[in-house]
């Protein structure tokens, strides 16, 4: 049988998942639905911040997956949404924000 959580125990969890949310929304930076960015590989349209790992998971095929982009190459005509993982980094650069930075602007994948 499952002992409660000592209050000390209990107050862990919610601290850790709170850190956890920070990483995950340092890792995305500033890429939200709507925002384009740009870096060595490309430019982008953010379609999607998918931020349930489960979902994550299968659309990167990765089982360490926290969160996903879906994303479109602006600068291919006709180019099919994709998934990303790639953590934001200084190589990054945002071309255009996207029209609402909260966290209500995520959305997930459809």
């Amino acid at each position: 049988m499952a002992q409660p959580l000592a209050p000390a125990a209990a107050q862990l969890l919610p601290a850790t998942a709170e850190a956890s949310r920070q990483e995950v929304e340092e890792q995305i930076g500033p890429r939200r639905r709507g925002a384009i960015y740009q870096n060595t590989d490309g430019a982008f349209e953010v379609l999607s911040v998918v931020t349930d790992p489960a979902e994550a998971r299968v659309l990167l095929r990765r089982d360490s997956a926290q969160w996903a982009l879906i994303v479109r190459d602006v600068l291919r005509a006709g180019g099919e949404p994709f998934a990303v993982g790639s953590v934001w980094s200084t190589s990054d650069h945002l071309v255009r924000e996207a029209p609402n930075r909260t966290r209500s602007s995520w959305g997930t994948a459809a």
